[in-house]
């Protein structure tokens, strides 16, 4: 079986360091500093466009469901209007009508 633990490596740029252990100058932790904010603003923009996605979706899902739920309402009203209407028409005739 293969072993799964990353080899050590001489290379200097490949080295794993802990910045509050190791003494770095001001100028190797500001590097880091630099780095990393850029690796979050990459982070955050990714997560901006798929939270305005979800967003978007969201959105269609509840003016669709808005929809359905006007629309019920709209038939509801036409039924209650025929039936008012079947009433008047069956009612006895006088001058008010």
């Amino acid at each position: 079986m293969a072993d799964k633990t990353p080899k050590e490596s001489d290379a200097p740029f490949a080295k794993r360091i802990d910045p509050t252990k190791e003494g770095l100058s001001h100028q190797q932790l500001h590097y880091i500093k630099q780095a990393e904010m850029q690796q979050w603003k990459k982070r955050t923009q990714k997560l901006t466009t798929r939270n305005a996605l979800t967003g978007l979706f969201i959105g269609a899902a509840v003016l669709d469901g808005y929809t359905f739920y006007s629309f019920s309402q709209e038939r509801i009203m036409e039924e209650l209007d025929e039936e008012a209407k079947r009433t008047r028409m069956q009612g006895p005739k006088t001058g008010a009508n």
